[in-house]
């Protein structure tokens, strides 16, 4: 038999030797949670040695009793003085219990034959079960809310009612549902949108004549919430135009501003302060074509882009866009002009997988070390990638994985012929939420038996604060005799974070990093380092002090960063 203490009673200032407490024996289990809850309404103040507050302590604990199935409980209630005040001692035998008869229940109308009715009478109350009115209760709540997201809105109880008789030790269940008919869709209308009717169809989940179902107007709500197009969405019924149980969905949209900016800072001790703008137009007419632009300004290197979207049937996830962008790079043993035109084709596939097709001209006009060159390369491509996260800025759980190839040949005009092979892969995990791992893999392969005569963007280099954080930017890679930098054929890094939440959302970090670029033969890295996390409402604001094992010179590197992790 457990005693517990369920309520102490504060100490009134006036009267400090004055306390009186309850404590409550013979219970376990629901039985004793369930009293708990009851005895916890009653504040300090109200708890007293009267026969009226003894007399409410026995009625209270009898409704909590039944309310379980136990209608032949015995309350005992004794009285102790103590030095320091009074004790109410609850003694309760909850008695046998009582059980279920039988159960009438019936369901008419068309939720007869549906399966998910089915289903849910099969877990209805039965026969020689303890009765549990919150299990009654919450069975009948059940069936009302499938009726409402299956589209019976005219059901109804015509019987419901849980009869008990306490010194037979029985109850008996008596529900009678009526479903009545079922609901159709009907026409989709949309109003104050700036779209075109049509291209807005093509995000209605369902067709008129299909029967009602709940979610799939959350579905509507959701595809055009991901449109980017509208800062207000309203998806409901036109009760008003009922006929013959088809219910016409009426949407109500608001457009969202014509521009959108944003911005986003960086730094690193080795290439400074960093610079992001991003310009959109989230709809340029009513066949929702929209434009991105992006400026990015740092001492290493500025570039500049534009990216012009033109969907197709499901918006979001099937399109065509069209880019260009100019970049200009200092840096180390790289000078480098480089202007890229891209066409590419995007389909989110039944897997989730992102499949993006695309052919791309780059001319980069460059000097690498001391190499003065310039070349043209026409380099059609695919990519898959997948990206799921549980959670906003710093996420609980994420995944998110690339793999991407592009090809160039001289037979179509390009300078060189060579093949490209791209792969990224980032883990995060959430343990017991105050410990986080985040992991990240990077790589990529160029298959040619030499690079010298590829441009620098198509090289590979290594460092910087997102792969090897003890390294300065790009600053890992083959030497030529002058010790000079002039990529690799190869790429590989790989990184492990713990983080360890320290208060709200901020944390601390240590990482450890390990990689390499190379043609020949690796000549591997090791970086360590810990920092400091902030979980801001736009994303994770990082702070790494970083030093690379392997350095030869300037093994400290300081990064800070706003964005994803991953």
């Amino acid at each position: 038999m457990s005693r517990i203490w369920l309520i102490l009673l504060f100490v009134c200032p006036s009267l400090l030797a004055a306390q009186t407490s309850i404590t409550l024996s013979g219970l376990k289990g629901e039985l004793e949670n369930n009293v708990q809850i009851y005895l916890a309404r009653y504040s300090a103040d109200e708890i007293s040695t009267s026969l009226r507050f003894q007399a409410r302590l026995e009625e209270d604990i009898t409704m909590a009793l039944q309310a379980l199935g136990y209608y032949q409980s015995t309350i005992n209630i004794a009285l102790e003085s103590r030095n320091t005040g009074s004790l109410l001692n609850i003694n309760v035998v909850a008695g046998e219990p009582t059980r279920i008869s039988t159960v009438d229940l019936q369901l008419t109308g068309e939720a007869a034959t549906d399966s998910d009715f089915k289903a849910l009478l099969a877990k209805a109350p039965k026969p020689g079960q303890i009765v549990h009115h919150g299990q009654y209760d919450s069975f009948k709540r059940n069936l009302s809310s499938l009726a409402l997201r299956k589209g019976y809105f005219n059901a109804n109880f015509t019987l419901a009612r849980l009869e008990v008789a306490p010194e037979l030790k029985q109850a008996f269940v008596k529900l009678h549902f009526d479903s009545g008919p079922r609901y159709r869709f009907g026409e989709v209308s949309f109003q104050g949108a700036q779209i075109r009717p049509e291209r807005l169809q093509f995000l209605v989940p369902f067709q008129a004549g299909d029967p009602y179902l709940a979610s799939q107007l959350g579905e509507l709500n959701q595809a055009l919430a991901n449109t980017n197009w509208f800062s207000s969405i309203l998806v409901d019924g036109n009760t008003e135009q009922l006929d013959k149980f088809i219910l016409p969905i009426e949407v109500q949209l608001e457009p969202r501003q014509r521009n959108s900016i944003e911005t986003g800072i960086g730094f690193s001790d080795d290439v400074g302060a960093r610079f992001k703008l991003n310009w959109l137009k989230p709809w340029l007419n009513d066949r929702g074509h929209s434009l991105n632009s992006k400026l990015a300004v740092s001492n290493a290197e500025q570039s500049i882009e534009a990216a012009y979207k033109m969907p197709l049937e499901t918006v979001v996830n099937d399109f065509w866009q069209l880019q260009y962008g100019l970049r200009n790079r200092d840096y180390q043993d790289t000078r480098a002009k480089e202007s890229n035109l891209a066409l590419e084709r995007h389909w989110l596939l039944q897997s989730n997988w992102y499949r993006t097709a695309s052919i791309r001209w780059l001319y980069e006009d460059y000097t690498q070390a001391d190499q003065t060159a310039n070349s043209s390369l026409i380099m059609p491509g695919i990519s898959f990638s997948r990206a799921r996260q549980t959670g906003s800025g710093m996420p609980i759980r994420a995944d998110r994985l690339l793999l991407g190839i592009e090809v160039s040949d001289k037979s179509w005009g390009s300078a060189e012929t060579f093949l490209r092979l791209r792969g990224r892969a980032g883990y995060i995990n959430t343990l017991a939420d105050n410990h986080r791992v985040v992991s990240r893999i990077d790589a990529g392969a160029i298959f040619m038996e030499q690079v010298d005569n590829l441009p620098p963007s198509i090289r590979f280099f290594a460092g910087g604060d997102s792969n090897l954080r003890g390294y300065a930017f790009e600053s890992v890679s083959p030497v030529n005799a002058n010790g000079e930098l002039i990529g690799g054929r190869y790429m590989a890094t790989a990184s492990l974070e713990y983080q360890y939440r320290v208060k709200d959302n901020w944390w601390l970090a240590t990482f450890a990093d390990y990689g390499s670029a190379w043609s020949d033969t690796p000549e591997w890295k090791r970086g360590v380092g810990f920092g400091v996390r902030w979980g801001s409402p736009i994303g994770a604001v990082r702070i790494d002090f970083a030093w690379g094992l392997d350095a030869s010179d300037s093994p400290f590197q300081l990064h800070f960063s706003l964005g994803p992790e991953l």
